[in-house]
């Protein structure tokens, strides 16, 4: 309130127009008029808004410096997680490793495998072949023993009977002969 009536006097004594008309009025001049008013207004803004504008600002000071402490908690959070997500990636990426080298020692072991099967059923496949050759060589030897066999008992069947042709006596004589041979009695 004393600053009111300060400016209040001040008013009187520093306007002589004011003291000459003998009380206060209206003036219009407007470069006057601003000045004075304006020092009022912010006169009136500092004794009166000084708690108001001191709790306002109090008010977000606090609120910047929990936003800031927030940011700073979350930021400290995003740095762990993506430190945790970072070793996840690595372990993740050293698996990776680890079985794409499991696959490829079981896909080596696999083709050996194969091939050592494959060359047992080679060898087995040209044993049957040669058994089959050995075979078949052993049936056609055979065959043409039997054939030569059989002419020549033909042939000495044919020569017998131009020899002995009807006489009896040789023939029993060489029957008696055979038998003879073989171990038997005449």
């Amino acid at each position: 309130m004393g600053m009111f009536n300060w400016l209040a006097s001040a008013g009187m004594t520093g306007f002589p127009q004011l003291a000459e008309a003998g009380g206060y009025s209206l003036n219009f001049d407007i470069l006057e008029a601003n000045l004075v008013n304006l020092v009022i207004v912010i006169g009136l803004l500092i004794y009166f808004g000084r708690g108001f504008l001191g709790e306002s600002l109090v008010k977000r000071r606090e609120a910047i410096e929990t936003a800031i402490s927030e940011a700073e908690a979350n930021q400290e959070k995003a740095a762990a997680t993506l430190a945790e997500e970072q070793e996840k990636l690595a372990q993740a990426q050293a698996e990776a490793k680890k079985i794409l080298a499991n696959a490829q020692t079981n896909a080596s072991k696999a083709k050996e495998q194969i091939l050592a099967e494959a060359k047992t059923e080679i060898q087995r496949i040209k044993d049957a072949g040669s058994q089959d050759t050995s075979a078949s060589q052993e049936r056609a030897i055979a065959e043409i023993r039997q054939r030569v066999t059989a002419m020549a008992l033909e042939k000495v069947e044919a020569d017998l009977k131009n020899q002995l042709g009807n006489n009896e006596s040789a023939q029993r004589k060489l029957v008696d002969q055979s038998i003879a041979l073989l171990g038997g009695n005449s």
